[in-house]
């Protein structure tokens, strides 16, 4: 039995990071890596942000949410596998991780002001990079926990690669912005006397004001203001991540899939994860389009004439398809070099059911190859 560079890394790792664009299978090979970790023994969790239900239906749940689920072991039955350690997932609703988080690290008397302020629940669902962050640090903390052997997780599909790798460093920027602290000052020192007087807390906050609205400056006094005793411990908390995401046990998996423009991003994201000092266990194509085969060729010339020419003329349109995949993963595995490739092939039906994940694992760990 063949095995890939994905072998070594579920028995050693504690935490794979699936990364890539949107649409390419990172839910899946987040999934089907876990499962495959927990079957040979390891204790393991798959974290998604992805909303719609095929990844709890292919593991055998009707719903995910905010809480760790255990995958019942009778999901496995349609393998005749039983697994050797247990497998939990969960669905991050990042509003409400955010929540738990200022739940639990801000004192009692500050909690709820935080958690009513407009200014922290913009922060919570709209600043960039907040999703990416919030999902580190859920992760940071179940690592922390040491409950899991293994935690998978299925990053936001985002446009721009640095949104995540970033997301820590935007999270310390914001608490230790120097000029939103100038400017909000006379309110800082002031506390609420500050917020009072805020019209007249000088030139700048009421030209400010005229752009921005006083209320919504309002806002971010007092939102900074709840903070100002909680900076270190977010800051402490977002090193934490930061310290995570280059840590030796921490491995990403960069998917992506045969078309061009996805390719591209691949190559972009492997460049930053490499300047960022973090490290690419495999570099996984999914969905490519296999070539037909002689016995497929075979089949066709057995035919009736007018049945033969359409079932040629298919094989033609899918060797195209085949060789212009072949020859962008040539392109992306020169652009990469030294990272393990591994391919997937498209199969005939959306991966939707713990059979389908298993034959994806298949692939990823090198039992099947094409």
């Amino acid at each position: 039995m063949s095995t890939t560079a994905l072998a070594p890394a579920l028995a050693n790792k504690r935490v794979l990071i699936c990364v890539g664009s949107g649409g390419v299978g990172k839910t899946t090979v987040a999934a089907t890596l876990a499962l495959r970790a927990a079957v040979e023994g390891r204790q393991s969790l798959v974290c998604t942000i992805d909303p719609a239900k095929r990844l709890a239906n292919s593991l055998g749940l009707s719903a995910l949410g905010n809480a760790e689920t255990q995958v019942p072991a009778s999901a496995l039955q349609p393998l005749g596998i039983t697994p050797r350690a247990a497998l939990y997932a969960m669905m991050l609703d990042m509003k409400q991780t955010w929540d738990d988080l200022i739940t639990r690290v801000a004192p009692p008397e500050q909690r709820e002001r935080i958690l009513a302020n407009r200014f922290y629940q913009s922060l919570s669902t709209a600043l960039a990079g907040s999703q990416e962050y919030i999902a580190m640090e859920k992760v940071w903390e179940l690592r922390r926990k040491g409950e899991y052997e293994l935690v998978v997780l299925d990053t936001p599909p985002t446009a721009h690669a640095l949104d995540f790798l970033d997301a820590p460093n935007r999270v310390l920027d914001f608490l230790d912005n120097e000029a939103a602290k100038w400017l909000l000052a006379p309110a800082l020192k002031a506390g609420k006397l500050g917020l009072s007087l805020f019209n007249r807390s000088g030139y700048v906050l009421r030209a400010l004001s005229k752009f921005t609205g006083t209320e919504m400056l309002q806002e971010l006094s007092s939102f900074m203001l709840s903070l100002s005793g909680m900076n270190e411990g977010f800051r402490e908390r977002a090193r934490g991540v930061r310290s995570l995401l280059e840590d030796k046990t921490t491995g990403f998996v960069l998917v992506t899939s045969p078309h061009p423009e996805r390719m591209d991003e691949a190559i972009h994201f492997n460049t930053l994860l490499k300047q960022h000092r973090m490290e690419v266990v495999s570099l996984v194509v999914n969905r490519v389009h296999p070539l037909p085969t002689e016995a497929m060729w075979a089949d066709a010339a057995t035919l009736t004439p007018t049945r033969r020419a359409k079932v040629e003329e298919t094989l033609r349109e899918l060797q195209v398809l085949a060789e212009q995949d072949q020859k962008g993963i040539a392109q992306l595995q020169a652009a990469c070099p030294g990272i393990p490739l591994i391919r997937v092939p498209r199969f005939g039906l959306d991966v939707h059911d713990i059979t389908s994940l298993w034959q994806t694992g298949r692939y990823l760990l090198g039992d099947d190859t094409f």
